[in-house]
């Protein structure tokens, strides 16, 4: 399998086998079940549905439950499509877990999630910018301003794709090879080294 869709648990350390303490993240990875797949034959690609966290009946659309059901499943919180050739070793209702993922030893993975909503923000903290002069002779309320963001004459306006105070936070993040640390099956879990996309419990994407 290409991957699994898991739960941000929060972050730890570990110490290393140099003695040095190194900062990880702990995902729940799993299980997953299968409830859809797709054929060349019949949609024009390959590819298998995960679905992830079980949830109730009253939660989940009509559509939905009767997606569900066709699987033989429960119905789940999450649905993920993994572009794979599973070539007739998959069906619907088998269960994925940590294990399928990381049985040939896998070193490094892919994450994906949704970054941490920090509403509207200046220029200074969503771009990086420096701010407008110094912070003393005379000047009082310019400091984190954006300075001049067009030409004096023409076209008098603001070109498109102009770096600007907006919205910052919560977008989609993949953050590529990070080191597996450690596999813990019995609980569904791997340790993976630094930091990943999203808060404590959101969900994520895990390739190999």
């Amino acid at each position: 399998m290409p991957g699994l869709i898991g739960k941000k648990i929060g972050m730890t350390s570990v110490f290393g086998a140099d003695g040095k303490n190194i900062p990880c993240t702990v995902i729940e990875a799993g299980p997953c079940v299968v409830t859809q797949l797709r054929t060349v034959e019949k949609d024009g690609y390959a590819a298998v549905q995960l679905a992830y966290d079980e949830t109730t009946e009253k939660h989940a659309s009509a559509p939905l439950m009767g997606h569900f059901k066709k699987a033989g499943t429960a119905p789940m919180r999450k649905l993920v499509e993994f572009k794979a050739d599973f070539e007739g070793e998959l069906k619907l209702g088998d269960t994925l877990s940590v294990t399928d993922i990381f049985t040939e030893g896998v070193k490094y993975i892919d994450v994906t999630g949704t970054s941490k909503g920090k509403g509207f923000q200046g220029v200074v903290h969503r771009h990086g910018f420096a701010g407008v002069g110094g912070k003393t002779h005379g000047q009082h309320n310019r400091l984190r301003h954006p300075g001049s963001m067009g030409a004096s004459s023409w076209p008098s306006r603001v070109l498109p794709g102009m770096r600007m105070a907006g919205h910052m936070g919560c977008e989609r993040v993949k953050v590529e090879n990070l080191e597996v640390i450690k596999v813990l099956p019995e609980n569904n879990l791997v340790v993976v080294k630094g930091s990943v996309p999203g808060a404590r419990g959101s969900y994520v994407i895990l390739e190999a």
